[in-house]
């Protein structure tokens, strides 16, 4: 059942789904003043923004949907259909002229990322050999920093002052018919986001001509037979303690990191534009080298890694990189050149090698397939949701207090996310899920 034919085509596609997650957090990232300039925004819009986005809670309320629907209905039903809202949701925001258009669009695109995520690394590891599902989440994390690092790259080029931000503002002014500076500036974010609305497209079409996950089929045809109803099992997912365990310890560590990855996703430019006195189109090229290195070592790291050496021992390295990372930024300063350098460089590192990367491949391993893809929309709700009120808070803190007094905190976030992964690391490796799921659980039911 787990050694199918076709799972790199398979995870390939998938993987779309990463690229349009990321993607669409740092496509609005990186026009993230821009959109403050043209609309007026103050911090606390941009906070909503961010709190409504894929990044946040729109992410978060569409996890805990797709992870139900993903367990009920089957995997590929969530391809059949999730692109459609995810290309709803970009193709409004490229046409906002104000704020409530901007934010809907926003929650939309969220919503839709969250309804994939699940579905996503749960079909990803039931389709995986047990000696390649690290590989292959490895290639889901490598989707998920490619789409950042050709977002970024895009906006550096598309920027007011970079190599293709005179022509691009040209193109605007015979486009929009006006000479408003503000649009001007932001017509190469728009232009970001048709680039989405476009892959979008294209991975519907691949999505759509998915087989099912045979594990989920046999699941589908035992439940029938016994005449199992699905609500019985998600009772077991909150009353088990090996569940509950699981829950508390992948929490821990993705909520805690991903307070800080969340944060830097979203407001990094702007951060750089605004504490470090950076442009736009500087800002942006930090992050499109910040992401590029996550892709390299998304594969060449963790992808090839992952199946091969002790898990504990390259979580822990992974991890300490990016934690020095901004015990560097934060202790050094933002506003020094060194440091901004060895931050962009470790960070890159460590997202590719660190907690991302293990969350999604220990998450869709730790649980049973009758609510595998449940027991991941309900964590992805609770981070992400927590991310949502965590904006609030990092923006009034970084208002208020400025970028250092939001710095001490990020490193203590990611202190807590090194200690709680390296103490409980699951033996998970070379193992089937089948292994795993009778290892944690006994006689498997169904």
């Amino acid at each position: 059942m787990e050694h199918q034919k076709g799972s790199l085509k398979s995870t390939i596609t998938v993987s779309l789904t990463n690229y349009l997650d990321a993607g669409s957090i740092v496509a609005g990232a990186s026009g993230l003043t821009l959109w403050q300039n043209y609309l007026g925004l103050t911090e606390t819009n941009l906070g909503w923004l961010n709190a409504l986005s894929a990044n946040c809670f729109g992410a978060a309320l569409g996890a805990i949907i797709g992870g139900r629907l993903a367990d009920k209905y089957g995997r590929k039903t969530i391809y059949t259909y999730n692109m459609l809202l995810y290309m709803l949701g970009v193709g409004i925001i490229m046409f906002s002229f104000n704020f409530p258009m901007l934010l809907i669009g926003f929650l939309i695109t969220g919503i839709s990322v969250g309804i994939g995520v699940p579905a996503s690394w749960t079909y990803i590891s039931e389709t995986s050999e047990a000696n390649n599902r690290g590989r292959n989440i490895g290639i889901s994390q490598l989707a998920w920093s490619i789409g950042p690092a050709i977002i970024f790259l895009l906006g550096w080029l598309f920027s007011p002052t970079g190599p293709m931000g005179k022509d691009v503002r040209n193109l605007g002014a015979f486009v929009l018919q006006t000479n408003d500076s503000a649009s001007l500036d932001l017509f190469g974010n728009r232009i970001i986001f048709f680039t989405l609305f476009i892959v979008a497209f294209i991975a519907w079409l691949l999505q759509r001509q998915l087989k099912e996950s045979a594990e989920w089929v046999q699941l589908k045809a035992q439940r029938a037979a016994d005449k199992i109803k699905m609500e019985n099992s998600y009772k077991e997912l909150f009353t088990n303690i090996v569940n509950v365990k699981a829950i508390a310890f992948l929490v821990s560590i993705y909520l805690t990191w991903n307070f800080v990855a969340g944060a830097m996703g979203f407001f990094m430019p702007h951060v750089y534009e605004t504490a470090g006195g950076l442009s736009n189109e500087t800002a942006n090229f930090l992050q499109m080298a910040m992401w590029g290195l996550t892709a390299i070592f998304s594969f060449l790291g963790f992808g090839l890694l992952a199946d091969k050496v002790n898990q504990r021992f390259l979580y822990a390295v992974g991890t300490s990189l990016g934690l020095a990372a901004w015990v560097i930024l934060t202790f050094v300063g933002i506003t020094n050149t060194t440091a901004l350098w060895t931050f962009v460089v470790l960070w890159g590192i460590h997202a590719g090698l660190g907690v991302q990367a293990f969350y999604a491949l220990w998450a869709s391993e730790l649980f049973q397939a009758r609510y595998r893809a449940a027991a991941q929309g309900i964590m992805f709700f609770i981070v992400r949701g927590g991310a949502a009120i965590w904006s609030f808070i990092f923006t009034g803190v970084y208002a208020s207090a400025g970028f250092y007094a939001a710095g001490y905190i990020m490193v203590g976030l990611l202190a807590i996310a090194l200690i709680v992964g390296v103490i409980w690391t699951p033996n998970t490796r070379g193992k089937t899920l089948k292994q795993i799921t009778e290892e944690r659980y006994g006689e498997i039911k169904n």
